[in-house]
């Protein structure tokens, strides 16, 4: 596991196992205090804030988007008064997203193509928006709102860069596999509510028929088909069929992974360069790493915890 890994580019790569560390390996000149990209992986944490402002009742999931952001943040003034906020979450917008740039923002780059919830389509620029939402309702910077409602509370250092329209999530190796900690725990941390577990477990489950592969923002495995990204291609069976069927994950650019496994308690990471498809989201990196963790014993997670001393687990 630990060539494979080695051999695709892999930076850092992390297994809590009951909440602890049994697996963290690093590779070239990266180490624990490196700071990594999450790509589109960090869409669940946006996600994340987007329930922790409706659980404060700052915002309303079925309000539409205009609410917030004002009219005319499309360019089809009729349609948009349909969209919601739960519709960014579930990238069932309706916007046009065969345009020469996804990631646009303005007007001119959101067309309409469907109604609303009538088509499944992997945009960014709809999904960017929502970092705008949530300024606009909670009265603050994402950064700000970020910092106090998740890293203060579970000790994360998480930060939002700008890079051209897109809002990149920046962190250490230890901060995403600590946030896919509080997600494995329903939103829970030290016993104080971080995320709404209510929200988190809408989020975590299928959001629409259109593509049951995908909740708010989390890619879902275990279901009867999958919408591949930035088409409307549909494939029957598992997003990744050597995996857990409960497997819930963040998937970014560049095999960027933060994999959620509840029937083992477990959350695993990996952060680094292409492994060699480019794409976005899932890759054939998944099922390939899968094959390989699959083969493991439940023992490989436990027989060198830190700290095990006799070697008991």
């Amino acid at each position: 596991l630990h060539g494979f890994l080695d051999a695709r580019d892999t930076k850092a790569f992390i297994v809590l196992q009951g909440g602890r560390i049994a697996v963290e390996w690093y590779f070239d000149s990266f180490s624990q205090d490196s700071l990594w990209y999450w790509a589109s992986a960090g869409k669940v944490v946006t996600g994340a804030l987007v329930g922790k402002a409706a659980g404060e009742g700052l915002l309303d999931l079925d309000a539409t988007t205009s609410e917030y952001l004002g009219e005319g943040w499309t360019n089809c003034p009729e349609a948009e008064l349909g969209i919601t906020v739960r519709h960014q979450l579930t990238m069932t917008s309706g916007l046009d997203d065969d345009v020469n740039n996804r990631d646009c923002t303005v007007p001119s780059c959101l067309g309409c193509l469907e109604e609303p919830g009538e088509r499944w389509a992997y945009h960014n620029g709809v999904y960017t928006l929502l970092t705008e939402v949530l300024s606009e309702a909670t009265g603050m910077g994402q950064n700000l709102f970020l910092a106090t409602r998740i890293n203060q509370p579970i000790g994360t250092s998480m930060v939002y860069v700008p890079v051209g329209f897109n809002r990149v999530l920046y962190s250490r190796p230890r901060d995403m596999a600590r946030f896919g900690l509080l997600a494995l725990r329903q939103g829970i941390w030290a016993g104080d509510t971080v995320i709404p577990p209510a929200y988190l477990a809408e989020a975590m489950n299928p959001s629409q028929e259109l593509n049951p592969s995908y909740g708010h923002l989390w890619w879902l495995n275990g279901q009867p088909s999958y919408q591949v990204v930035t088409t409307q291609m549909v494939l029957p069976g598992p997003l990744i069929p050597s995996a857990p069927s409960d497997l819930v994950a963040g998937l970014g650019m560049n095999d960027q992974k933060l994999y959620v496994i509840p029937s083992s308690d477990r959350v695993i990471i990996r952060m680094g360069d292409d492994t060699g498809e480019g794409v976005l989201a899932g890759s054939s990196f998944d099922e390939l790493l899968w094959q390989r963790l699959a083969a493991l014993t439940a023992s490989a997670w436990t027989c060198a915890c830190n700290g095990d001393l006799n070697g008991d687990g």
